[in-house]
């Protein structure tokens, strides 16, 4: 798999990370391990967590199989930020679904950043960032406490997701960023008006999340909804049933269509899409199970011919 640089840093990703979102909840620890291990054989080295994936539980099914297949052949990345309203994640893995609040102050943050390392067994992150803006916590506190974590050597590089470009340009002007993470998609494209030349300007490298919509790129939708999907999810129905309109429906038959004309699947060809865009350094795709991870690492090898990435972009452009 081929490996970028992260912005005007030295870090060193693949180009498709792995995300860890569905692990603990719709991914069990055995599909789990088979996942790592398929991603890190095909060269994968991106590998995003949170305290507040499975509600604790991705980052305790992580962390002996990182350190079973080694530390050093991955760069993981994780966010802190969130704090859970009623359980500790440090508690292990919550029972029920909770709910999870912003809070990006020094004591969350370093808190949550400490647990974490334990979790993985490792004594820093490749990469640290902010999970949201926190209206409530001063912007000169969030800097100093990723200058801090930086410094004291817990995380090699820092960064932000989830960040307007106004927020994203702000902190970068007092903290050591290196990467900003937004949702980015054929479908999700406003990031490029100020998110995008926001990050650019100060050399931070993209990566996108969501870059298949919710699995709405993947052409699955076209049809109904199947019985296995997020939109058959009470938790997520509302979501993808909000992003099925008429011009989803517009740019997901273009998809469809070029997947068509070259052989390959929509997912493959909204992933690639994605990829190639300017200041993107990797994008993060989770997956439920062994096999649509098999999809997902199939699509790195394609390479779209420079007339449907522009018919793709003209499609899926917004108007208003």
């Amino acid at each position: 798999m081929e490996q970028r640089t992260v912005g005007r840093s030295g870090l060193r990703v693949s180009r498709l990370g792995l995300a860890t979102h569905t692990w603990g909840r719709e991914t069990d620890a055995d599909d789990a391990a088979a996942q790592l291990a398929a991603f890190a054989e095909a060269g994968g080295t991106l590998v995003d967590t949170s305290p507040a994936y499975g509600d604790g539980a991705a980052q305790h099914i992580l962390g002996p199989l990182v350190r079973e297949l080694g530390r050093e052949e991955f760069v993981l990345s994780v966010c802190s930020g969130q704090r859970a309203a009623h359980t500790d994640p440090a508690a292990g893995p919550a029972p029920t679904s909770v709910r999870w609040r912003v809070d990006a102050s020094r004591r969350t943050m370093m808190r949550q950043l400490d647990q974490t390392l334990g979790l993985l067994g490792t004594d820093h992150l490749d990469l640290w960032t902010v999970a949201a803006w926190d209206p409530h916590t001063p912007l000169e506190e969030v800097a100093a406490t990723l200058e801090y974590a930086v410094r004291t050597g817990r995380t090699r590089y820092a960064g932000v997701r989830g960040y307007d470009g106004w927020q994203l340009a702000t902190l970068a002007c007092a903290a050591p960023l290196t990467a900003a993470q937004t949702p980015y998609s054929l479908l999700a494209r406003g990031v490029e008006h100020e998110f995008v030349p926001a990050a650019q300007h100060h050399g931070l490298g993209i990566i996108a999340t969501a870059p298949l919509a919710g699995g709405i790129l993947t052409g699955k939708y076209r049809d109904g909804v199947p019985a296995d999907s997020r939109g058959a999810d009470e938790a997520t129905a509302a979501e993808i049933n909000a992003g099925l309109d008429d011009r989803a429906v517009r740019v997901v038959d273009a998809v469809v269509t070029a997947a068509d004309g070259l052989g390959t699947s929509p997912l493959a060809v909204a992933l690639a899409w994605i990829r190639d865009q300017p200041g993107v350094a990797s994008m993060i795709v989770g997956a439920r199970d062994i096999g649509q991870l098999t999809g997902v690492l199939a699509a790195e090898t394609l390479e779209l011919p420079r007339a449907i990435t522009a018919a793709l972009g003209d499609v899926s452009a917004r108007t208003e």
